[in-house]
């Protein structure tokens, strides 16, 4: 179950360009999603696109322009994940990008097969929400940069932020059954990074049957594959963690089940924890 649930990013030697992560579904060995991270030294390119794939690119930090079919743009103006809200890039199927870095740039994306001929659309920093959720030492702050109400066709994408010592994605939660619009099949990733090179999480992957249980160590920049069950997260005492979810599945739709167990902690909750918030929610229209 680790090795299949478990990925660690390449180390690259500084100024250097190429993938973090080189994740595709065919190695995730599941159905819907391929996961890419990059870094691009200044001055550098990549041309992303795909003929039969729509793709969902996070800037994670840096500057650079980018031409989608409308010219190049100057993006990016956070130097890290902790450092402000996201840039991020939709592209349809048969939609192409290229890429050129001002300053160093690291990229995640996701690609999802796709027949729709939609139209790309850049995301900015004003347009995401940022909400507070959970409660207690169970709250974090969401980014969502890609919702369900976003005119993709499959992917979702959503940052989180979790303060040091809290619980995440809980209480435990799974989207493994297309029962809408109570719960849909979903997979998910966790693309992990942590404000501190020592840092981690720890994440709970358990079935509903009760026949798998393990826990996982999460380090910067770390993915683990969630293909059915819940899910928790924990960070560790002493560091902030980021994740980027990329979801994608049987609907275009969050809809999830509560394990049932664990649902009474939500009514223990009063307020939200004091490293809230971690990046400035100002920076965009807040839910």
């Amino acid at each position: 179950m680790t090795r299949e649930s478990l990925v660690h990013s390449r180390t690259l030697a500084p100024g250097e360009s190429g993938l973090l992560l080189d994740l595709p579904r065919e190695r995730a060995g599941w159905e819907w999603m391929s996961f890419f991270a990059r870094r691009l030294a200044p001055g550098d390119t990549w041309q992303a696109g795909s003929p039969s794939e729509e793709s969902a690119i996070v800037l994670l930090g840096g500057r650079c322009t980018v031409d989608y079919g409308e010219g190049p743009r100057t993006i990016g103006q956070r130097r890290h994940v902790f450092d402000g809200l996201p840039y991020a890039l939709y592209l349809p199927a048969g939609g192409r990008a290229r890429f050129e870095a001002e300053i160093e740039c690291e990229f995640a994306e996701c690609r999802v097969p796709s027949q729709a001929r939609l139209a790309p659309k850049l995301v900015t920093p004003d347009d995401v929400a940022v909400s507070l959720r959970g409660g207690g030492n169970a709250s974090r702050q969401i980014v969502d940069v890609m919702p369900p109400s976003f005119p993709g066709d499959r992917i979702i994408a959503v940052e989180v932020y979790t303060p040091a010592g809290n619980w995440s994605s809980y209480p435990p939660h799974k989207h493994e059954v297309h029962n809408p619009p109570q719960e849909v099949d979903l997979d998910e990733i966790y693309y992990y990074r942590i404000n501190h090179s020592d840092g981690f999480a720890y994440q709970r992957l358990y079935s509903s049957d009760g026949s798998r249980d393990v826990v996982l160590t999460a380090r910067d920049g770390d993915v683990i594959l969630v293909r059915d069950g819940y899910h928790p997260v924990v960070a560790g005492h002493g560091y902030d963690v980021y994740y980027l979810n990329f979801l994608a599945g049987s609907a275009r739709s969050l809809a999830n089940s509560v394990d049932p167990r664990h649902a009474w902690v939500m009514s223990t909750w009063n307020g939200y924890s004091p490293g809230l918030p971690i990046v400035p929610m100002a920076q965009a229209h807040k839910t």
